[in-house]
């Protein structure tokens, strides 16, 4: 009843064609399942329509791969309408930055499984290539043959270039767009493999900018910027094609020559030339901010064949060669030599044996006498000595500069003023050496660490050591970094009876402007104004004008390496009492000491 006369005409339709009966409940069953089947198909359609016409770009081509159809997403990732591209071969919008054979197996790959994705470079309609993410997916009929073809594609520029953003961060150093240590380091292995296969040679050439950190405290490091990058840009103008240059950080930059010929002698002569252009290119002037400024180098180059070293043990050589070249006098260039190496080794294993020993309590003090006009012993200079298990007894000329290069010095220090301390103590006790000082070399790391106070008094307390008997020996160059901080410390110790001595008076930079300042007690003539005091006119006057300044000052006065009868007479006459020196006793223990006082 529902259908009226449209379900009849529908039901005699049915029975015309297929000769068979039915009752209006079979019609009208077989008429619902028909407009069921017909509005899920239209269904469908409506939802691959939708999908067709997504953000990703399709493309949908015959059997011949002649396009058929595109959607908009197609249209706004490649620039062409589908009237421009309806009947052309999908082929029209190959790029040349894939070879042929990258399409004869994208092809195969289609062919023979039916499918194939990957990363492709196309062709836009403005005739810029850019990189998609492409899809291909072959349809096929009942019978197997393919019908159609369809391509599904994204833009991934933007993905890419996030990809070269890292790439580059991970890769270059960022102010000079030269490779970082990370890439430097990668193609150094791969040039030592080289050299091993072709038996050829290369070179690294270290270079840092001499006096960098003085343009960067003067002027800023946005002006040191503006100069590395400019070395860095002079220094790609030096090199030849294939070879690299790479920035380790702050102003070290590494060559990487690769190539240069099977024997040493050629292929150092090749390095030197290169390295000979860097040097006269660093020395031209650079205009900074419109102000012109000079720079030099300090090159070192070191040769490799082979894996016969390591990539560390390479760049380790060019770096030594480099300081040997700043050694000379910077804005020069050195190479590698073994003997360079067997010094270093020779340092490294000083350093760990300098380590052990502060462990093991390898250190102890000598105490050379300090006399006056009379012979009477007045005091002494402690002196620390290192007594070696393999190698004996070490003067401190051998180990103090190593102290202080790899910074123990203040531990160091810390130990010789305990021990100084103690000896002290231990004279207190007795009647005939109560009255002795001692005076104990400080050095300038050891006077400015924040804790250099505070141990100096925990000292006295510990070891209950009276006014006066405590001298510290203070040198020029620790005087000149911030003198207002320099009185203060001298002032706290001195509230407690510690004095000062500036020693090797005169050999420094030496100033009256700041010996006015300092509550120093006493000056040491050095000893190489004594040691020609009778040959030497200029010295003579050098004795006699620091004599002088002290009393002007009020300051005592004490000579050291007095060996003479001769040099103590005539600096008794000049008005110096007090002395130090091989005529009155030579570095010895405390109990020679003792004695003589």
């Amino acid at each position: 009843k529902a259908y009226g006369e449209r379900a009849q005409s529908i039901i005699r339709t049915l029975c015309a064609y297929g000769a068979i009966a039915l009752d209006n409940a079979e019609a009208y069953n077989v008429v619902k399942a028909a407009r069921r089947k017909s509005a899920q198909q239209e269904q469908e359609l409506r939802v691959a329509a939708v999908a067709f016409e997504s953000q990703e770009g399709m493309l949908i081509s015959d059997g011949a791969q002649i396009i058929l159809r595109v959607n908009s997403a197609f249209t706004a990732i490649m620039g062409y309408t589908a009237d421009d591209v309806r009947g052309k071969p999908a082929s029209s919008f190959r790029s040349v930055r894939h070879p042929p054979e990258f399409y004869e197996a994208l092809q195969k790959s289609v062919l023979d499984g039916g499918a194939w994705q990957g990363e492709y470079w196309a062709l836009h309609k403005d005739g810029h290539i850019f990189p998609l993410w492409l899809s291909i997916t072959a349809v096929h009929a009942e019978d197997g043959s393919v019908t159609h073809y369809v391509f599904t594609l994204i833009d991934i520029t933007e993905r890419k270039l996030a990809e070269d953003e890292i790439r580059s961060l991970a890769f270059y150093d960022p102010l000079t767009n030269l490779p970082n240590r990370r890439l430097l380091m990668d193609r150094l292995r791969h040039a030592l493999i080289k050299s091993e296969r072709g038996a050829d040679m290369g070179a690294l050439i270290f270079v840092d900018l001499d006096n960098f950190k003085k343009l960067n405290d003067t002027r800023g490091h946005d002006v040191g910027d503006l100069l590395l990058a400019e070395v860095a840009r002079r220094l790609e103008g030096c090199l030849r094609e294939g070879d690299t240059v790479a920035r380790l950080g702050g102003d070290e930059f590494v060559v990487l020559l690769e190539s240069l010929g099977l024997e040493t002698v050629e292929a150092g002569e090749r390095a030197e030339i290169v390295a000979q252009k860097i040097l006269s290119s660093l020395n031209q002037v650079y205009q900074l901010e419109g102000v012109p400024h000079f720079s030099s180098p300090s090159i070192g180059v070191s040769l490799f064949k082979g894996q016969e070293v390591t990539i560390d043990e390479v760049l380790k050589q060019a770096d030594l060669a480099m300081y040997q070249a700043k050694g000379a006098g910077r804005n020069t260039i050195r190479f590698f030599d073994p003997g360079m190496q067997a010094a270093i080794s020779a340092h490294a294993a000083m350093e760990a044996d300098f380590r052990r020993a502060l462990q093991h309590g390898e250190f102890f003090l000598v105490y050379q006498p300090q006399v006056e006009s009379t012979g009477r012993v007045i005091g002494a200079e402690a002196l620390v000595r290192w007594l070696h298990p393999d190698k004996g007894t070490i003067p401190p000329g051998h180990f103090i500069p190593l102290a202080e290069e790899i910074g123990l010095i203040v531990q160091l220090g810390a130990w010789i003023l305990d021990a100084a301390c103690q000896q002290l103590q231990d004279w207190s006790r007795h009647a005939h050496t109560a009255h002795l000082s001692l005076a104990v070399n400080i050095s300038a790391r050891q006077f400015h660490d924040a804790h250099f106070v505070d141990l100096v008094l925990a000292m006295l307390d510990k070891y209950r050591i009276g006014a006066g008997k405590l001298k510290l020996e203070l040198t020029e160059s620790l005087l000149l970094k911030d003198v207002d901080k320099v009185v203060a410390i001298m002032n706290a110790l001195k509230e407690r009876g510690v004095s000062f001595s500036l020693d090797d008076f005169g050999t420094g930079y030496s100033s009256l402007s700041y010996l006015k300042q300092l509550p120093l007690a006493q000056l040491k003539i050095d000893q190489s104004f004594v040691r020609d005091i009778f040959t030497d006119a200029n010295d003579v006057a050098i004795v006699r004008a620091i004599v002088t300044l002290s009393q002007s000052l009020g300051l005592s006065v004490i000579a050291e390496g007095v060996e003479t009868r001769e040099q103590k007479e005539f600096l008794i006459a000049s008005g110096c009492h007090a002395f130090q020196g091989y005529l009155f006793g030579r570095p010895g223990p405390a109990e020679a000491l003792a004695v003589a006082a």
